[in-house]
């Protein structure tokens, strides 16, 4: 390891009891790091400020948005996402392991979807609740004895984790319905090369843009129609979804149809593309909108956003959707506390990434430990994702710690607890100076026919840009680093 180079003119680098990816102990650089701290080293805080601003203005030029939704706002603001241009930096050896465990841990949870819409053994067996099946607000009966089109109900997975003060890595959520981000994984690195292409072409990097042709690849399995040319659409909600731009982004990338509900129609069990010269047909269908939304003679009879009739093309057996619906009943808070068990019951293996310790309230004992221990705690609405309906103990007020103490008291089932745990930090660029935020990492998995997981080399590394915060959605503010698995 080497001494940190001080960048010129820039405030030191504080250092705290976080585990910091890029330094250790007293300002060593970490081995992997040493060509990015050298570079950036030799870079003049006035040049680093102009690269930022040439980065936002190539963001803003591409239209690479996010929309902020602000319950005090009338009008949600667009805005480009935050992207550091210090990389996060992963060695070969550690994420080799992290690959396997987040293979392991997506297989499970395939194989748990299917067993809870076929036989239910994991249930019969005692190892997962009934009630905790019965009451998931994303459970569809709709979907019981239902064959899915290509065999694979999670085709589409984003596995969050942190690394804790220890060292060790731990899962944090798995979202498994319509996991967002994987534009931003790409187009980050597509500027990196363009504003860096000295520093990530002198660094061995494990490559990303092949993922996008295994994306389609994986699509194209899920086909019932089994032709060489299946026609894959992406339903979007429209252009005022706040991942607008990633549903056109893919679409383009993958060379596939991005449509919206009106333009498709169901007849005769199967979906159709309206075009100007007649009807086409669908084969598989990448949603992204949630199960309420897809039909209105299925689910929310209100919907516009949907299909009618699209669910019996499904059970037809004539269409496949991306993910399958009825996925988010592996995804619900409270069902995060199972995967292990999960592991071992489907897989006989032991877990190869822990799980951050979690507390169900629905039971009474850890319910109190968990009120006596409230300013110690993050409190997770068990259906919600996005940073929203939660509480962090250590940031909360009086009035916020009461009031989330009410809502625990009066339906304790919708909630879970866990422990604050001490994210990782990375140093990011602000306005030329150095400074620590706290990160996660968003690992993406595509799961085709094959039922084979591919797992995104790096994956997207979310950044809580504001100083000390521990939340790094992208809904709440957060930015985002390109990441590099070493090669």
């Amino acid at each position: 390891m080497s001494k940190l180079d001080p960048l010129p003119g820039l405030s030191p680098y504080p250092l705290h009891h976080f585990f910091d990816e890029m330094f250790e102990g007293e300002r060593i650089v970490r081995p992997h790091y040493s060509h990015v701290n050298r570079m950036f080293a030799g870079m003049s805080p006035g040049e680093l400020q102009a690269k930022q601003v040439l980065m936002q203005r190539r963001m803003m030029e591409e239209g690479i948005t996010f929309t902020l939704y602000n319950p005090s706002q009338i009008q949600p603001m667009e805005r480009t996402i935050p992207f550091d241009m210090i990389p996060r930096i992963i060695p070969r050896e550690e994420w080799e392991k992290l690959e396997a465990g987040i293979i392991q841990r997506v297989t499970a949870l395939n194989l748990f979807v299917h067993d809870i819409y076929h036989e239910q053994y994991i249930v019969k067996d005692g190892i997962v609740p009934r009630k905790l099946i019965i009451a998931n607000r994303y459970f569809r009966p709709e979907m019981a004895g239902l064959r899915v089109p290509g065999g694979a109900y999670i085709t589409t997975s984003g596995i969050d984790l942190i690394r804790h003060s220890d060292g060790q890595y731990y899962v944090l959520e798995d979202n498994l319905r319509t996991p967002s981000g994987f534009s931003y994984l790409f187009k980050g690195r597509s500027l990196m090369n363009q504003l860096f292409p000295e520093l990530t072409f002198q660094n061995a990097i494990r490559d990303v843009d092949h993922s996008i042709n295994r994306f389609l690849s994986v699509l194209r399995s899920l086909s019932p129609s089994h032709t060489s040319d299946p026609v894959i659409a992406l339903l979007t909600p429209g252009e005022y979804n706040s991942a607008y731009y990633e549903h056109a982004f893919l679409a383009q990338q993958m060379g596939i149809h991005l449509v919206e509900g009106r333009d498709l129609v169901v007849q005769d069990h199967k979906l159709y593309l309206r075009q100007m010269n007649g009807l086409k047909r669908v084969d598989v269908l990448y949603r992204r909108l949630d199960d309420d939304f897809i039909d209105p003679l299925a689910f929310e009879p209100n919907s516009l956003l949907g299909v009618a009739g699209l669910m019996n093309a499904y059970r037809a057996g004539n269409v496949a959707i991306a993910n399958a619906p009825g996925t988010g009943v592996a995804d619900d808070k409270a069902m995060y506390a199972f995967v292990p068990d999960m592991i071992r019951y489907y897989l006989k293996e032991e877990p190869i990434l822990n799980n951050v310790p979690t507390y169900l309230l629905s039971k009474s004992d850890d319910r109190q430990y968990v009120l006596d221990n409230l300013s110690d705690m993050v409190v997770k609405e068990t259906s919600l994702s996005g940073g929203y309906g939660m509480l962090i103990g250590s940031e909360a007020t009086r009035q916020e710690m009461d009031e989330f103490r009410l809502k625990i008291l009066t339906e304790p089932e919708r909630y879970i607890a866990q422990p604050i745990m001490s994210l990782s930090r990375a140093p990011i660029l602000s306005e030329g100076i150095m400074s620590p935020r706290h990160i996660d990492l968003r690992a993406f998995v595509l799961t085709g026919s094959d039922r084979r997981p591919h797992v995104i080399p790096g994956g997207l590394t979310r950044v809580a840009m504001k100083e000390g915060s521990l939340v790094v959605n992208s809904s709440q503010g957060g930015g985002v680093k390109d990441t590099w698995v070493m090669s």
